[in-house]
């Protein structure tokens, strides 16, 4: 719109010149003192230029949140085409027209409708056209203007939270920075202090204090202790206007915690601790427990425990129980109340985290005494080594001490201590032991062959009390003896071939023994003295534990003699000098050139192939005598007997014999009444059986009781005769219980309960005379006791 015709302007109606005016930023509560009117310019036929105008605008400004009856007029629009004479019409369009802003389309004044918020829409853009209200065309073309929201105070500063927390060290200097809290104020912060916020603190002096500009809280007060309090509630007051009266506020709150720094140190709740323990403990058993107390919390509450000095400082130990801040008192080294029956600690507690700031508030360490009384135990015998490995000679005889174990009972009674040999590690009872001196010897022959080591348990007990008791073990070596002849490592069996020439070897020979001679083995080999002449072959002893079998002379016939004998004599170089003769086979065979072996019978020289006629004969022969053994088997048995199923009375055998006679079942009350038996005098005399009926009448005949020293066989004798004769007897077998014991075996019990005695030893020499079977339980039990007493 660079034409002067189609500018846009603003001006005072009723002003035919220039002048100053109330300006338009002051706000009014109704109608302005004067009109404002927007006038649009344009170009008549009848002027050819523009005439001098008042003030131009090209915006309004509205009051927000009018609270008046009538609506709030904004501007008048005007045309410089329009002659009063009603044929121009104004029309408006853009934000808000024809709803929230209208026009009179004859004058064109311009009202607001409804209250505005600035804060919703502060700018409003419309655009205001005139046209010819007949023909509907427009006069001016379209211009825009604008109407600007003034703004008045009416929003309160509102905080961004409405609950803080913050945190802040204990302990803190003035002035350390806490939290910072903003408020925002929804005004525009351009026009005015509407949006100008102050803060100030209404809640939490003198603890903290507030920057007014910034909203940043600081500490106000020195040395605050977290331990007297930890939470303070501080609340913080924004307001608007600068703080000026009328201004609208806000609050919050702020949650401010002290947090803990180390500036408490341990302390103890009493200075000296009494614990008992038993000497039987074993190490890391613990003891008791101390606690020192700790103002501050967290890491700073973390103590440590330590034995700094004391009696026991090398038997006792302390450790930290990291959930509870205690210190556990454990056993680090077996005691003895014989030894020592009391020890006194100095127990340190201390904080392993340290601020260096509080240091001057002295050590962060306390220390108390514990006092350790140590009880008495009922301990078992202690051996004086924890193993003990004899040694003995196989040849040693029976009865042979070997060495001596000790035992004693640690405890200030020193009750005496007997030994004993644990069985299940010498099952054959090859040593013993004397129960009062602790001597063991042998009660078996030993052989280093069949055994080297023998591994037994030595058990001491207390005689007082035979539940406290201890184990050793006992490793008895056996040493060797030369009681063992070298052999042949193998059976030795050769050839020779018929051309064999003189001095060749034909066998080397090895040997071995069971024994182990501390030099190692020296085996020399010979030929036997009755061997040594005549010989066809010679023995070479190769001084290495080896010999060599090597011919004699130039060939042999093994039609002359196909097999020969060799006696060789073994002999070690120990003492007792050992040795055996053994004998090597050699054989005549026929031999290739290379000396590979083809033959070794004389036959072939006849038969080369097949069998020999002898061997034939031999081979039929077999075949006739097995044929006639197998005919004669079968004729006996078809004539065989049956025999008797009891030969003679030695022939003794099980077997079952069947009455098939069926009992009075249980009606059959009155066979027999056992309490007859144990009481005879008690028989009733009238009393009959019920289940049959007598022919005959008769009375039961009393007889008269058994003395006391009765035999048995008679006893039963007696009753057996009793029941014979009685008619009134039931005609069928009956259980008779007669109840009655005898005098006893000579033999006396064979129970296994009282087959171990403590104070004596049983004799089983008696066993000897039962018979073959026997002789070796008899060996097992009759031999000297294990416990031999001194």
């Amino acid at each position: 719109m660079r034409t002067y015709r189609y500018f846009l302007l603003l001006f005072w109606v009723g002003q035919p010149y220039p002048t100053l005016s109330t300006s338009l930023a002051k706000r009014t509560s109704g109608l302005p003192a004067k009109k404002r009117a927007l006038e649009l310019s344009g170009s008549s036929k009848n002027e050819l230029s523009r005439s001098k105008r008042s003030w131009m605008w090209n915006q309004f400004f509205l009051l927000e949140e009018y609270t008046g009856s009538d609506y709030q007029y904004v501007g008048k629009l005007h045309s410089d085409q329009d002659r009063g004479d009603g044929s121009l019409k104004y029309i408006l369009s853009g934000d808000g027209a024809g709803d929230l802003f209208i026009i009179n389309e004859n004058t064109g004044d311009i009202q607001a409708t409804k209250r505005l918020d600035r804060e919703e829409k502060p700018v409003y853009i419309l655009r205001a056209q005139a046209v010819n209200r007949k023909t509907g065309r427009p006069v001016e073309p379209e211009s825009e203007f604008i109407i600007k929201i003034h703004d008045i105070n009416d929003n309160e500063p509102i905080f961004t939270k409405e609950v803080y927390t913050a945190t802040v060290p204990e302990m803190s200097d003035v002035g350390t920075f806490v939290v910072q809290v903003t408020a925002t104020d929804a005004d525009d912060p351009t026009y005015g202090n509407s949006a100008k916020v102050v803060y100030s603190i209404l809640q939490g002096q003198p603890y903290f204090s507030v920057e007014s500009e910034t909203g940043i809280i600081k500490t106000a007060l020195l040395n605050m202790d977290r331990e007297n309090r930890e939470q303070y509630h501080v609340v913080i007051q924004a307001k608007d206007m600068g703080g000026q009266m009328g201004g609208l506020s806000g609050t919050t709150t702020v949650n401010i915690t002290l947090t803990d720094v180390n500036d408490n140190p341990p302390r103890f709740p009493q200075s000296t601790y009494q614990f008992k323990t038993p000497e039987s403990s074993p190490p890391g058993t613990p003891i008791g427990r101390i606690k020192a107390s700790d103002a501050d919390v967290g890491e700073n509450a973390e103590i440590e425990y330590s034995i700094t000095e004391g009696e026991g400082l090398d038997m006792f130990d302390v450790i930290t129980d990291q959930d509870t801040q205690e210190g556990i008192i454990t056993v680090k080294k077996l005691l003895d109340f014989e030894k020592k029956k009391a020890y006194t600690l100095k127990v340190e507690a201390s904080n392993p985290h340290v601020e260096p700031r509080f240091l001057y508030l002295g050590p962060f360490k306390d220390s108390a005494t514990v006092r350790i009384t140590v009880e008495d135990v009922d301990e078992p015998p202690v051996f004086s080594k924890l193993a003990y490995i004899l040694q003995i000679r196989e040849d040693a005889q029976i009865n042979t001490t070997i060495g001596s174990v000790t035992a004693q009972d640690p405890d200030a009674a020193r009750n005496p201590v007997k030994y004993s040999v644990d069985r299940h590690t010498d099952m054959d009872r090859i040593f013993n032991i004397d129960s009062g001196n602790g001597s063991i010897f042998t009660s078996k022959l030993l052989d280093r062959e069949t055994l080297l080591w023998h591994n037994i348990t030595v058990i001491a007990t207390e005689i007082n009390n035979p539940k406290q008791s201890s184990r050793v073990p006992l490793y008895i070596k056996v040493l060797d003896v030369n009681d063992n002849a070298p052999e042949f490592a193998e059976f030795y069996e050769t050839f020779v071939c018929e051309k064999a020439k003189a001095d060749q070897l034909i066998q080397t020979l090895h040997a071995i023994d069971k024994d182990d001679p501390y030099s190692g083995h020296q085996f020399s080999f010979s030929l036997a003295p009755e061997a040594a002449n005549g010989s066809n072959f010679t023995v070479q002893d190769n001084k290495d534990n080896t010999a060599g079998i090597l011919t004699r002379k130039n060939g042999y016939n093994r039609q002359e003699m196909s097999t020969y004998l060799l006696p060789v004599v073994i002999s070690d170089n120990d003492y007792p000098v050992q040795s055996s003769t053994g004998t090597v086979t050699v054989r005549v065979c026929a031999c290739d050139p290379h000396g590979n072996m083809q033959s070794c019978h004389a036959e072939a020289l006849i038969h080369p192939t097949g069998l020999s006629t002898g061997a034939l004969v031999a081979i039929l022969l077999c075949i006739m005598i097995l044929l006639v053994t197998v005919v004669l088997f079968a004729a006996l048995r078809r004539q065989r007997k049956k025999e008797p199923l009891i030969i003679s009375k030695e022939d003794i055998r099980d077997n079952i014999v069947s009455y098939n006679d069926e009992g009075g079942g249980e009606e059959d009350t009155q066979a027999f009444d056992i309490g007859t038996l144990r009481n005879p005098e008690a028989i009733e005399d009238n009393k009959l059986r019920r289940d049959i009926v007598p022919e005959a009448l008769f009375l039961p005949r009393r007889t008269p009781t058994a003395r006391d020293n009765t035999d048995v066989r008679d006893f039963i004798n007696q009753r057996l005769k009793e029941n014979d004769t009685d008619p009134t007897a039931p005609p069928y077998d009956s259980l008779a219980t007669y109840a009655y014991e005898g005098t006893g075996s000579v033999a006396d019990s064979l129970s296994s309960l009282e087959s171990v005695t403590v104070d004596g030893d049983q004799d089983y020499d008696y066993l000897s005379d039962w018979g073959p079977r026997f002789k070796k339980l008899a060996d097992m039990y009759g031999g000297v006791d294990s416990d031999k007493d001194s």
